[in-house]
């Protein structure tokens, strides 16, 4: 099992947390509040926590691939919502953060 996880700078982490898991969870399972969510993808299992600070997202794949897949579909994603966050993006980093 791979773990990676990314970190999202912003003060909205929230709102961002909250619209990733309702995007997801009209295909997948979903499980969330204000500041942590669970999302059951295909590919493996992700956790996102939300606080002042940021977003982390951490993901538990089976291979490298699943991993760059991963992080296409978040970096996709937060693209889409987070428009207004001039040039932020999230930062992978499998030791830093997890």
């Amino acid at each position: 099992m791979i773990k990676t996880t990314g970190f999202f700078k912003t003060s909205h982490a929230s709102r961002y947390l909250q619209q990733l898991c309702k995007h997801f969870g009209q295909k997948v399972a979903v499980e969330y509040s204000k500041t942590e969510g669970y999302v059951k993808f295909p590919i493996g299992e992700a956790r996102l926590m939300a606080d002042d600070i940021g977003l982390i997202v951490s993901f538990d794949v089976a291979s490298p691939d699943a991993a760059s897949t991963a992080h296409y579909i978040i970096d996709k994603h937060m693209e889409k919502f987070a428009f207004r966050e001039n040039r932020n993006t999230m930062i992978w980093d499998p030791e830093k953060y997890s």
